[in-house]
């Protein structure tokens, strides 16, 4: 067989959020049994969604479509302020499972609101991370921004007055290219006060800037809606990797990409579990003799409690 070498990024997969959220519909469905209704997937992953729903975990897309008398978990991105408020009015059980992280933007965008700032967000349109930070607010009170294009295009009531939050999945590079338009066309813009591209989506990217000089090949296991996920495969790509691919599994993999390949890069967004991953190395393993080679850029210990009505006494 042909020799192959894996690099594999680490670290890589599950965050602290993820973990979080998926462990709140575990506990809700231990403690009030199934169902369990999750308005949203909990993360970007079919995988996921597809084992909990296994354990009796029904997803669905809005609030209306949960009976009143089962609990409902909303999803690790955030939710605008409007969905639990409607829960709330119905008197259901609701669990809020949003990334501690998250949560950590839609305070420092209630705070510059009620400073007076104009609030501008950085992130995807449509993504539900954006949704529901952009709902913390009135409509209007926050402005999207995409690109370097759209900074040039945005005006404001008062040059002086303006601030900046993040989604929280963004490529860092990226990211940073917007944020330097933003301080050169505004000056005394307001900024977080710890970076709001969280510590995982930092630390998966540079992992695989470091080593994709270094691969014929890199493949990144995650979904097509996961944000971070996606980006990993554009940094790969940035930073001189011949060619980068996003795949859900093993049973995604176009083997003809293999052509040619003596080292092949591995990494898996914050939402994909570490099976797949070691599904993945099997399907090489089977077709290729290959050495595995662990890499390490950081080490994470990050953990975040779980809402206190479901701690176990």
């Amino acid at each position: 067989m042909k020799p192959l070498t894996i690099l594999l990024a680490a670290p890589r997969g599950f965050c602290a959020g993820v973990d979080r959220a998926i462990q709140i519909v575990e506990e809700a469905l231990t403690k009030w049994g199934a169902p369990v209704y999750v308005r949203h997937e909990i993360v970007h992953n079919q995988h996921v969604v597809s084992r909990l729903e296994d354990l009796g975990a029904v997803f669905v897309e809005e609030l209306d479509e949960c009976p009143d008398d089962r609990p409902v978990v909303f999803s690790a991105h955030g939710v605008p302020k409007s969905v639990p408020a409607a829960a709330a009015a119905r008197e259901m059980v609701y669990v809020d499972a949003t990334c501690p992280l998250v949560s950590k933007v839609h305070v420092e965008a209630a705070r510059h609101s009620k400073d007076g700032k104009e609030i501008v967000l950085i992130g995807h349109e449509g993504h539900p991370e954006v949704i529901g930070t952009m709902g913390q607010l009135p409509d209007g009170a926050i402005t999207l921004i995409e690109t370097v294009e759209d900074v040039a295009a945005y005006t404001p009531r008062n040059p002086d007055n303006v601030a900046f939050v993040t989604q929280t999945t963004l490529s860092v590079d990226d990211t940073a290219e917007i944020v330097a338009a933003l301080q050169k066309r505004f000056p005394s813009i307001s900024v977080p006060h710890k970076e709001d591209i969280c510590y995982a989506t930092t630390n998966r990217q540079e992992a695989v800037k470091v080593m994709a000089e270094c691969a014929d090949l890199f493949l990144v296991i995650g979904a097509e809606t996961s944000s971070n996920s996606k980006r990993l495969v554009d940094v790969a790509l940035r930073a001189g990797c011949p060619q980068a691919h996003l795949v859900a599994s093993a049973e995604n993999i176009d083997w003809t990409w293999f052509e040619g390949v003596e080292t092949l890069g591995l990494t898996a967004g914050a939402s994909a579990p570490e099976d797949l991953v070691q599904g993945l190395i099997a399907a090489c393993r089977a077709r290729f003799e290959i050495t595995v080679e662990e890499i390490t850029t950081a080490t994470e210990s990050v953990v975040f409690k779980l809402p206190r009505v479901l701690e176990r006494t």
